[in-house]
Order: structure tokens, then C-alpha cells, then sequence
């Protein structure tokens, strides 16, 4: 399905499942190789991330932790509110540990910024963040992105993930509302 209406807003196919498929290979490939003979901590952002966590993790071959972390700083806007509140934090103690920190989307970077900067905090060996769609372009605080699956354009996204309103992350493709609606 090429477009699809959803609370009549018109949605149009931005990625497909393969597509996506290859970004996350390709981003697990270069994980693989950089952690070599590693343990990796994975901390995952719900609720969006949990579906690209889950396809990354079969395709890692380093040894890995999963932890889940959930934060907030949209309620139920399309835009970001600028201030991140932690809902769940994670359990395991990273001192000395190679943390990858797993988000499905960076645009402001404000809530990858708070949560990058806390973790760091807690003394690992390195933190990165690897995220599945890159909106580079919509970014208000400097973050440093080592694995992007893709740079996309400034779209409202929903599928794989990301949602509208708590809806459509189960959508195997991606898809951008398109204007006006």
C-alpha cells in the first residue's frame, strides 16, 4: 500500500519494509565490527525504538544487554515541549561499559542530548547513539549521532515504530502525512 488515511489525514509511503531492512543491517554490520570481542549495553527508548531494537538485535553478533529507558517530551503533540521527563529508567549498572543508546528518530536532539549526557554521567567506557531515521535538519541541540540508518527529510512520520497518537507503530513501512489535511 502505496498511501493510506488514518482520523482523515492522507499518509504516503516514505520507506519500505525493505528499505528499512537494509538501513538496520547496515547499522548492525558496523556495530558488529567496531564492538568486536565487546559487551555492549543497548539502551533502548520506548516506546518507539522496541521495534527497531528488536530487528537490530538479530542481527548483532557481539554480546549485548537490552535495557529500556522511556522518556517524554512530546505527551501528545507532534512537536517536542523542550523539557524531557524520565517515566523509566534502566536497571543495569553501566560503569566501564560500552553503551549504544537506540532511538527510531532524532529531530530536536533535546531528548537524546538529556539522555546521552545522564548515562555518560554514570561513568561508562563510551556511549553512542545509533538511530534508525536521522531529521538532521530539525536540530536544535548539538548530538553526537555515530550510526544513522537514514537522513530523511522534515516529515511527520508514522509506521515502524512511530505513531500517531499512540497509533500505527505496527505499520511494517514508514509513511509521511502529507499536506494540507
Amino acid at each position: 500500500m502505496d498511501y493510506m488515511v488514518l482520523d482523515n489525514k492522507n499518509f504516503t509511503k516514505y520507506l519500505s519494509k525493505h528499505e528499512i531492512e537494509a538501513a538496520v543491517i547496515s547499522i548492525a554490520n558496523r556495530i558488529n565490527t567496531d564492538y568486536e570481542g565487546k559487551q555492549v549495553i543497548l539502551v533502548s527508548v520506548l516506546k518507539g525504538a522496541i521495534i527497531f531494537t528488536a530487528d537490530l538485535v538479530r542481527h548483532l553478533k557481539v554480546d549485548h544487554e537490552v535495557e529500556f529507558v522511556r522518556l517524554s517530551s512530546y505527551g501528545k503533540a507532534r512537536t517536542s515541549s523542550g523539557t524531557v521527563t524520565i517515566l523509566k529508567d534502566i536497571h543495569a549498572d553501566i560503569r566501564g561499559k560500552h553503551v549504544l543508546i537506540l532511538e527510531e528518530i532524532i529531530d530536536s536532539g533535546r531528548t537524546l542530548k538529556f539522555l546521552f549526557e545522564r548515562l555518560k554521567a554514570s561513568g561508562p567506557a563510551s556511549v553512542e547513539i545509533v538511530t534508525l531515521l536521522d531529521k538532521s535538519s530539525k536540530r536544535v541541540v548539538d548530538v553526537p549521532v555515530k550510526y544513522v540508518g537514514r537522513t530523511i527529510d522534515d516529515q511527520f512520520l508514522v509506521g515502524y515504530g512511530l505513531d500517531l497518537e499512540e497509533h500505527c507503530r505496527n505499520l511494517p513501512d514508514v509513511y509521511y502525512l502529507k499536506y494540507p489535511n
